[in-house]
């Protein structure tokens, strides 16, 4: 009997197609330790939560892990977007908060990672839209969203760099619009 390298836990459950194969291996990569985390919201500050389907009572922004290590963080963070909330970033106002934190990966995620793995560093960013609107969620990801004002939101994250971030956007909004009037001189 062979054995599959550690990189590539096995998939259980998955019937090969022939007749005798009870499981098929499916090679699964390990998840990057760096991601996005971004922000959806209104100019008047209303933010886009989602409640996690793997964690009911979870409610987070938009996630996600770099596919490759060289991808990106705007590619990574618009398609995020896309997967998670089916909005097309490119439609909207995709700011890059050029904010990165370093935390500790909760320890009922950690198998997603490669053994040894406990911190990931994420990226923040922006996703201005103009007005609270419908999205479309992954199922197997998310299972509900709402539009909540942004302390609101802040305090509903279960995350704390969630809501961390999502309680710099007014002071971030703000400064944007400061700068734009000059009033930074």
């Amino acid at each position: 009997m062979s054995t599959m390298p550690a990189m590539f836990p096995m998939a259980q459950g998955r019937n090969c197609g022939k007749l005798g194969d009870a499981v098929c291996p499916i090679p699964m990569s390990y998840k990057i330790p760096e991601s996005v985390l971004v922000v959806i919201h209104t100019p008047d500050l209303q933010v886009l939560l989602i409640e996690r389907a793997d964690r009911p009572g979870y409610w987070q922004s938009v996630t996600g892990s770099l596919d490759t290590p060289d991808e990106p963080l705007a590619l990574t963070a618009a398609r995020e977007v896309a997967e998670e909330t089916g909005l097309i970033a490119a439609e909207h106002e995709l700011d890059d908060w050029q904010h990165t934190i370093d935390y500790e990966i909760y320890p009922q995620w950690r198998h997603r990672y490669a053994p040894g793995v406990t911190r990931n560093t994420e990226h923040w960013f922006g996703l201005r839209v103009a007005q609270p609107r419908p999205v479309t969620l992954a199922p197997r990801e998310h299972l509900r969203y709402q539009w909540l004002p942004w302390r609101e939101a802040a305090a509903l994250c279960f995350s704390t760099s969630n809501a961390e971030a999502v309680l710099q956007l007014d002071w971030r909004v703000h400064q944007g619009q400061r700068a734009a009037c000059g009033a930074d001189r």
